[in-house]
């Protein structure tokens, strides 16, 4: 069975930094596109990068571009979101989700395009 389970979140100051874990048991083929989500207290849900499987092509939202480094290990077929120099405005629950077919720069953040979720894991960037 297809499951995404993340991991990695806590706690950290101002300008430090957390790596995320999106483990992806059953995403070994390479027609997907995970994608990383947070949701910061009363806002919406908003797309923070994607790895797509097929090429390795990313993409980052324009606030995080510098700061984010989304990878793969091919290994044992987990995503990581690393996070840099961290903002209170960061602050979130981090989802990875799973979209079907290779999105692009047009697409990768239409979160109806991600049918599986996991469970979110909490960053709180605070002093």
């Amino acid at each position: 069975q297809v499951q995404l389970v993340e991991s990695g979140g806590g706690l950290v100051q101002p300008g430090g930094s957390l790596t995320l874990s999106c483990a992806t048991p059953g995403f070994s083929r390479d027609y997907w596109t995970i994608g990383w989500f947070r949701q910061a207290p009363g806002k919406e849900r908003e797309g923070v990068s994607c790895f797509r499987l097929r090429d390795g092509i990313t993409i980052y939202r324009e606030s995080v571009r510098g700061r984010c480094t989304i990878s793969k290990d091919n290994a044992n077929n987990t995503v990581y979101l690393q996070l840099n120099s961290l903002k209170p405005e960061d602050t979130a629950v981090y989802y990875c989700a799973a979209a079907f077919g290779s999105l692009d720069t047009r697409t990768w953040s239409n979160q109806k395009l991600y049918r599986m979720w996991g469970q979110g894991t909490q960053v709180t960037v605070s002093s």
